[in-house]
Protein backbone atom coordinates (compact mmCIF):
# COMPACT_ATOMS: atom_id res chain seq x y z
CA UNK A 1 0.00 0.00 0.00
CA UNK A 2 1.40 3.65 -0.75
CA UNK A 3 2.15 5.56 2.37
CA UNK A 4 0.54 8.61 2.78
CA UNK A 5 2.54 12.11 1.89
CA UNK A 6 2.31 14.07 5.25
CA UNK A 7 3.13 17.12 6.12
CA UNK A 8 4.95 18.65 9.52
CA UNK A 9 5.75 21.78 10.63
CA UNK A 10 9.04 23.15 11.76
CA UNK A 11 7.50 23.47 15.21
CA UNK A 12 7.10 19.58 15.17
CA UNK A 13 10.77 18.64 13.52
CA UNK A 14 12.30 20.72 16.38
CA UNK A 15 10.33 18.90 19.06
CA UNK A 16 11.55 15.29 17.79
CA UNK A 17 15.11 16.84 17.39
CA UNK A 18 15.39 17.96 21.06
CA UNK A 19 13.78 14.95 21.68
CA UNK A 20 16.58 13.41 20.31
CA UNK A 21 19.19 15.42 21.71
CA UNK A 22 17.83 14.42 25.40
CA UNK A 23 18.60 11.28 25.09
CA UNK A 24 15.82 9.85 23.94
CA UNK A 25 16.78 7.00 20.96
CA UNK A 26 16.22 7.62 17.06
CA UNK A 27 14.66 4.08 16.62
CA UNK A 28 12.03 4.94 19.38
CA UNK A 29 11.08 8.40 17.90
CA UNK A 30 10.94 7.14 14.31
CA UNK A 31 8.65 4.26 15.80
CA UNK A 32 6.39 6.12 17.85
CA UNK A 33 5.86 9.34 15.73
CA UNK A 34 5.58 7.01 12.41
CA UNK A 35 8.17 8.64 11.12
CA UNK A 36 11.08 7.61 8.64
CA UNK A 37 14.50 7.22 10.43
CA UNK A 38 16.02 9.18 6.68
CA UNK A 39 13.68 11.86 7.67
CA UNK A 40 14.31 12.49 11.77
CA UNK A 41 18.30 12.25 10.65
CA UNK A 42 17.96 15.24 7.84
CA UNK A 43 16.23 17.20 10.63
CA UNK A 44 18.80 16.63 12.84
CA UNK A 45 21.65 17.28 10.18
CA UNK A 46 19.57 20.33 8.88
CA UNK A 47 19.32 21.84 12.61
CA UNK A 48 22.79 21.15 13.88
CA UNK A 49 24.19 22.89 10.41
CA UNK A 50 21.45 26.14 9.38
CA UNK A 51 19.47 25.91 12.51
CA UNK A 52 16.51 25.48 10.39
CA UNK A 53 14.29 22.94 8.28
CA UNK A 54 13.37 24.89 5.28
CA UNK A 55 14.65 23.02 1.84
CA UNK A 56 16.05 26.49 0.53
CA UNK A 57 18.31 26.62 3.53
CA UNK A 58 19.33 23.48 3.17
CA UNK A 59 20.02 23.39 -0.77
CA UNK A 60 23.35 23.91 -2.45
CA UNK A 61 24.65 26.15 -5.15
CA UNK A 62 23.77 23.91 -7.76
CA UNK A 63 20.22 23.36 -6.39
CA UNK A 64 19.45 26.92 -5.98
CA UNK A 65 20.37 27.67 -9.92
CA UNK A 66 18.78 24.70 -11.29
CA UNK A 67 15.44 25.67 -9.40
CA UNK A 68 16.50 29.69 -11.08
CA UNK A 69 16.40 28.40 -14.20
CA UNK A 70 13.47 26.48 -13.54
CA UNK A 71 11.62 29.86 -12.68
CA UNK A 72 12.92 31.49 -15.64
CA UNK A 73 11.66 29.16 -18.16
CA UNK A 74 8.25 29.06 -16.41
CA UNK A 75 8.24 32.80 -16.92
CA UNK A 76 9.19 32.90 -20.13
CA UNK A 77 5.96 30.32 -21.17
CA UNK A 78 3.44 32.43 -18.99
CA UNK A 79 4.62 35.67 -20.73
CA UNK A 80 4.33 34.32 -24.49
CA UNK A 81 0.64 32.91 -22.89
CA UNK A 82 -0.60 36.19 -21.85
CA UNK A 83 0.76 38.28 -24.40
CA UNK A 84 -0.81 36.47 -26.66
CA UNK A 85 -3.95 36.70 -25.17
CA UNK A 86 -3.60 40.52 -24.15
CA UNK A 87 -2.53 40.77 -27.91
CA UNK A 88 -5.62 42.31 -29.11
CA UNK A 89 -7.59 43.28 -25.92
CA UNK A 90 -5.43 45.65 -24.50
CA UNK A 91 -8.59 47.30 -22.86
CA UNK A 92 -8.93 43.96 -21.03
CA UNK A 93 -5.94 43.06 -19.40
CA UNK A 94 -7.87 43.15 -15.96
CA UNK A 95 -10.22 40.16 -17.47
CA UNK A 96 -7.38 38.59 -18.75
CA UNK A 97 -5.39 38.47 -14.83
CA UNK A 98 -8.78 37.44 -13.69
CA UNK A 99 -9.27 34.71 -16.10
CA UNK A 100 -5.94 33.09 -15.61
CA UNK A 101 -4.93 33.53 -12.27
CA UNK A 102 -6.03 29.92 -11.46
CA UNK A 103 -3.30 29.45 -13.73
CA UNK A 104 -0.54 31.85 -13.10
CA UNK A 105 0.44 34.27 -9.93
CA UNK A 106 -1.16 37.21 -10.43
CA UNK A 107 2.10 39.00 -9.58
CA UNK A 108 4.01 37.76 -12.35
CA UNK A 109 0.79 38.73 -14.92
CA UNK A 110 1.05 42.26 -13.92
CA UNK A 111 4.72 42.49 -14.48
CA UNK A 112 3.94 41.54 -17.88
CA UNK A 113 0.91 43.74 -18.81
CA UNK A 114 2.78 46.47 -17.10
CA UNK A 115 -0.37 46.72 -14.31
CA UNK A 116 0.33 48.10 -10.72
CA UNK A 117 -1.08 44.91 -8.23
CA UNK A 118 -2.64 47.67 -6.24
CA UNK A 119 -4.58 48.05 -9.29
CA UNK A 120 -5.80 44.89 -10.06
CA UNK A 121 -6.74 44.24 -6.53
CA UNK A 122 -8.34 47.69 -6.22
CA UNK A 123 -10.86 46.70 -8.67
CA UNK A 124 -11.62 43.10 -7.38
CA UNK A 125 -11.94 44.65 -4.00
CA UNK A 126 -14.22 47.04 -5.30
CA UNK A 127 -16.00 44.23 -7.48
CA UNK A 128 -16.13 42.13 -4.14
CA UNK A 129 -17.54 44.85 -1.79
CA UNK A 130 -20.31 45.93 -4.48
CA UNK A 131 -21.34 42.69 -4.80
CA UNK A 132 -21.30 42.04 -0.44
CA UNK A 133 -23.25 44.81 0.13
CA UNK A 134 -26.09 43.96 -2.62
CA UNK A 135 -26.12 40.68 -0.53
CA UNK A 136 -26.57 42.24 3.04
CA UNK A 137 -28.88 44.62 1.91
CA UNK A 138 -31.23 41.22 0.87
CA UNK A 139 -30.45 40.01 4.09
CA UNK A 140 -30.70 42.56 6.20
CA UNK A 141 -34.38 42.55 5.32
CA UNK A 142 -34.76 39.20 5.88
CA UNK A 143 -33.47 39.33 9.27
CA UNK A 144 -35.60 42.80 9.88
CA UNK A 145 -38.81 40.50 9.19
CA UNK A 146 -37.91 37.34 10.87
CA UNK A 147 -36.94 39.83 13.91
CA UNK A 148 -40.38 41.67 13.86
CA UNK A 149 -42.72 38.28 13.63
CA UNK A 150 -40.80 37.17 16.52
CA UNK A 151 -42.50 41.02 18.37
CA UNK A 152 -38.41 41.63 18.86
CA UNK A 153 -37.51 38.85 21.31
CA UNK A 154 -35.32 36.78 18.62
CA UNK A 155 -31.95 37.15 18.85
CA UNK A 156 -28.88 35.56 16.34
CA UNK A 157 -29.11 32.19 17.66
CA UNK A 158 -32.88 32.07 17.04
CA UNK A 159 -32.70 34.11 13.62
CA UNK A 160 -29.56 31.80 12.25
CA UNK A 161 -31.87 29.00 12.75
CA UNK A 162 -34.85 30.74 10.90
CA UNK A 163 -32.68 31.48 8.23
CA UNK A 164 -32.00 28.12 7.62
CA UNK A 165 -35.43 27.51 7.49
CA UNK A 166 -35.99 29.92 4.35
CA UNK A 167 -37.44 28.26 0.99
CA UNK A 168 -33.57 29.06 -0.24
CA UNK A 169 -31.73 28.40 2.97
CA UNK A 170 -29.48 31.57 3.89
CA UNK A 171 -26.56 29.96 5.99
CA UNK A 172 -25.62 33.02 8.09
CA UNK A 173 -23.13 32.91 10.94
CA UNK A 174 -23.92 34.67 14.12
CA UNK A 175 -21.46 37.04 13.75
CA UNK A 176 -22.48 38.55 10.50
CA UNK A 177 -25.97 38.28 11.61
CA UNK A 178 -25.12 40.55 15.29
CA UNK A 179 -23.51 43.07 12.82
CA UNK A 180 -26.24 43.48 10.50
CA UNK A 181 -28.54 43.39 13.36
CA UNK A 182 -26.51 46.49 15.42
CA UNK A 183 -26.24 48.37 11.28
CA UNK A 184 -30.01 48.74 11.25
CA UNK A 185 -31.07 49.22 15.02
CA UNK A 186 -32.42 45.94 16.17
CA UNK A 187 -31.86 44.99 19.99
CA UNK A 188 -34.04 41.90 21.68
CA UNK A 189 -35.99 42.37 24.51
CA UNK A 190 -33.71 39.80 25.91
CA UNK A 191 -30.54 42.29 25.66
CA UNK A 192 -30.31 44.27 28.71
CA UNK A 193 -27.82 46.58 28.80
CA UNK A 194 -26.39 46.22 32.92
CA UNK A 195 -23.23 47.44 34.09
CA UNK A 196 -21.83 44.03 36.11
CA UNK A 197 -19.03 44.74 38.36
CA UNK A 198 -16.25 42.43 37.91
CA UNK A 199 -14.11 40.59 40.29
CA UNK A 200 -10.16 39.10 39.90
CA UNK A 201 -9.42 36.51 41.70
CA UNK A 202 -5.64 34.47 42.58
CA UNK A 203 -6.68 31.98 39.26
CA UNK A 204 -7.79 34.68 37.21
CA UNK A 205 -5.13 33.84 34.35
CA UNK A 206 -4.63 32.87 30.82
CA UNK A 207 -4.72 29.51 31.29
CA UNK A 208 -7.47 28.11 33.74
CA UNK A 209 -8.22 24.96 35.75
CA UNK A 210 -9.95 23.59 32.65
CA UNK A 211 -9.32 19.58 34.55
CA UNK A 212 -12.00 20.47 37.22
CA UNK A 213 -11.27 17.80 39.40
CA UNK A 214 -12.41 15.28 37.10
CA UNK A 215 -9.85 12.61 37.94
CA UNK A 216 -11.50 9.77 36.91
CA UNK A 217 -10.29 9.33 32.73
CA UNK A 218 -12.37 6.23 31.20
CA UNK A 219 -9.47 6.89 28.11
CA UNK A 220 -5.64 6.29 28.14
CA UNK A 221 -3.42 9.35 27.96
CA UNK A 222 -6.23 11.31 28.40
CA UNK A 223 -5.26 13.32 31.19
CA UNK A 224 -1.36 12.99 33.13
CA UNK A 225 -0.50 15.43 35.57
CA UNK A 226 2.40 16.21 37.21
CA UNK A 227 4.44 17.90 40.05
CA UNK A 228 8.20 17.49 41.72
CA UNK A 229 9.35 16.46 44.48
CA UNK A 230 13.08 17.00 46.32
CA UNK A 231 14.90 14.08 47.56
CA UNK A 232 18.35 14.16 49.12
CA UNK A 233 21.40 13.33 47.15
CA UNK A 234 24.72 13.26 48.98
CA UNK A 235 24.33 16.51 51.18
CA UNK A 236 22.20 18.44 48.82
CA UNK A 237 18.71 18.91 47.40
CA UNK A 238 17.81 17.13 44.40
CA UNK A 239 14.49 17.18 42.09
CA UNK A 240 12.27 14.23 40.74
CA UNK A 241 9.51 14.89 38.06
CA UNK A 242 6.82 12.52 37.57
CA UNK A 243 4.20 12.41 35.05
CA UNK A 244 1.01 10.11 36.07
CA UNK A 245 -1.80 9.22 33.30
CA UNK A 246 -5.12 9.44 35.22
CA UNK A 247 -6.26 6.55 33.20
CA UNK A 248 -4.42 4.03 34.81
CA UNK A 249 -2.58 6.23 37.76
CA UNK A 250 0.35 4.73 35.70
CA UNK A 251 3.86 6.52 36.03
CA UNK A 252 4.91 7.59 32.53
CA UNK A 253 7.57 10.07 32.49
CA UNK A 254 9.92 10.74 35.02
CA UNK A 255 13.26 12.84 35.39
CA UNK A 256 15.74 13.43 38.07
CA UNK A 257 18.11 16.82 38.16
CA UNK A 258 19.92 19.32 40.59
CA UNK A 259 17.61 21.94 39.55
CA UNK A 260 14.12 22.83 39.71
CA UNK A 261 13.72 24.37 36.09
CA UNK A 262 11.95 23.61 32.59
CA UNK A 263 14.52 21.30 31.55
CA UNK A 264 13.69 18.67 34.31
CA UNK A 265 10.70 18.74 33.14
CA UNK A 266 10.95 18.59 29.75
CA UNK A 267 13.35 15.60 30.51
CA UNK A 268 10.35 13.92 31.87
CA UNK A 269 8.57 14.62 28.56
CA UNK A 270 11.54 13.04 26.67
CA UNK A 271 10.73 10.15 28.69
CA UNK A 272 7.12 9.33 27.87
CA UNK A 273 7.39 6.06 25.72
CA UNK A 274 4.48 7.49 23.28
CA UNK A 275 3.54 9.58 20.44
CA UNK A 276 2.42 12.74 22.48
CA UNK A 277 0.48 14.01 20.16
CA UNK A 278 -2.04 10.96 21.75
CA UNK A 279 -1.92 13.23 25.22
CA UNK A 280 -5.12 15.28 25.16
CA UNK A 281 -4.91 17.23 28.59
CA UNK A 282 -1.57 18.38 30.65
CA UNK A 283 -2.39 19.48 34.39
CA UNK A 284 -0.52 20.83 36.88
CA UNK A 285 -0.05 23.59 39.48
CA UNK A 286 1.35 26.93 38.79
CA UNK A 287 4.71 26.49 39.15
CA UNK A 288 6.97 28.56 37.07
CA UNK A 289 8.96 25.13 36.11
CA UNK A 290 5.52 23.99 34.38
CA UNK A 291 4.22 27.05 33.21
CA UNK A 292 6.87 28.57 30.95
CA UNK A 293 7.83 29.33 27.34
CA UNK A 294 9.76 25.82 27.10
CA UNK A 295 6.71 23.54 28.17
CA UNK A 296 4.65 25.69 26.43
CA UNK A 297 5.96 25.30 22.49
CA UNK A 298 6.41 21.54 23.21
CA UNK A 299 2.50 21.38 24.50
CA UNK A 300 1.35 23.81 21.51
CA UNK A 301 3.38 21.67 18.74
CA UNK A 302 1.87 18.30 19.96
CA UNK A 303 -2.02 19.87 20.34
CA UNK A 304 -1.68 19.16 24.28
CA UNK A 305 -4.20 21.56 26.05
CA UNK A 306 -2.77 23.11 29.27
CA UNK A 307 -4.52 22.90 33.09
CA UNK A 308 -3.56 24.66 35.94
CA UNK A 309 -4.41 24.39 39.45
CA UNK A 310 -6.00 27.31 41.22
CA UNK A 311 -3.61 29.03 42.79
CA UNK A 312 -3.00 27.48 46.65
CA UNK A 313 -5.04 24.79 46.23
CA UNK A 314 -3.56 21.46 46.42
CA UNK A 315 -6.70 19.94 46.06
CA UNK A 316 -7.20 20.60 42.40
CA UNK A 317 -4.09 17.80 41.59
CA UNK A 318 -5.14 15.37 44.04
CA UNK A 319 -3.77 12.65 41.97
CA UNK A 320 -0.55 13.98 41.81
CA UNK A 321 -0.08 14.99 45.56
CA UNK A 322 -1.23 11.39 46.55
CA UNK A 323 1.33 10.11 44.04
CA UNK A 324 4.09 11.75 45.44
CA UNK A 325 2.81 11.27 48.95
CA UNK A 326 3.40 7.22 48.40
CA UNK A 327 6.89 8.29 46.11
CA UNK A 328 8.53 9.97 49.68
CA UNK A 329 6.70 7.22 51.94
CA UNK A 330 7.92 4.21 50.02
CA UNK A 331 10.66 5.45 48.14
CA UNK A 332 13.01 8.47 48.72
CA UNK A 333 12.22 8.92 53.06
CA UNK A 334 14.07 5.33 53.58
CA UNK A 335 16.84 5.89 50.84
CA UNK A 336 20.12 7.30 50.86
CA UNK A 337 22.02 8.32 47.48
CA UNK A 338 25.08 9.11 47.33
CA UNK A 339 25.05 10.43 43.44
CA UNK A 340 22.99 11.66 40.91
CA UNK A 341 23.24 8.54 38.50
CA UNK A 342 22.45 6.18 41.56
CA UNK A 343 18.83 8.49 42.19
CA UNK A 344 18.57 7.88 38.89
CA UNK A 345 19.18 3.93 38.45
CA UNK A 346 17.13 3.26 41.44
CA UNK A 347 14.15 5.77 40.54
CA UNK A 348 13.81 3.27 36.98
CA UNK A 349 13.33 0.11 38.82
CA UNK A 350 11.25 2.13 41.38
CA UNK A 351 9.03 3.44 38.77
CA UNK A 352 8.99 -0.56 36.98
CA UNK A 353 7.88 -1.79 40.47
CA UNK A 354 5.09 1.08 40.92
CA UNK A 355 3.61 0.02 37.43
CA UNK A 356 4.06 -3.53 37.35
CA UNK A 357 4.07 -4.80 40.38
CA UNK A 358 2.66 -2.58 43.25
CA UNK A 359 -1.22 -3.14 43.57
CA UNK A 360 -3.37 0.07 43.49
CA UNK A 361 -6.96 0.29 45.72
CA UNK A 362 -8.57 2.83 43.68
CA UNK A 363 -7.75 0.45 40.57
CA UNK A 364 -10.16 -2.49 42.39
CA UNK A 365 -5.84 -3.49 43.80
CA UNK A 366 -4.56 -4.06 40.08
CA UNK A 367 -1.11 -2.83 38.91
CA UNK A 368 -1.45 -0.21 36.92
CA UNK A 369 -0.55 -2.03 34.01
CA UNK A 370 -2.65 -4.96 34.81
CA UNK A 371 -5.80 -2.64 35.02
CA UNK A 372 -4.43 -0.95 31.11
CA UNK A 373 -4.67 -4.70 29.92
CA UNK A 374 -8.10 -5.51 31.59
CA UNK A 375 -9.88 -2.13 30.42
CA UNK A 376 -8.65 -1.88 27.00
Amino acid sequence: MTRQRRTFTPEFKLQLVKLYENGKSRADIAREYDITPSALDRWIKNHQETGSFAAKDNRSEEENELMQLRKENQRLLMENDILKQAALIMGRKLDVIRNNAHNYSVSAMCNVLDIPKSTYYYHVDVAGKRAQRAEDKELSNEIARIFKESRNNYGTRKIKKELAKLPEPKYVSRRRIGRLMNEVGLVSNYTVAQFKPHKSTCNEAPVKNELQRQFKQDQQLAVIVSDLTYVRVGKKWHYVCLFVDLFNREIIGRSAGANKTADLVYQAITSIQANLNDIKMFHTDRGKEFDNQLISEALETFGIQRSLSMKGCPYDNAVAEATFKVFKTEFANGAHFSSLQQLALELDDYVHWFNNIRIHGTLGYLTPVEFKQQTL
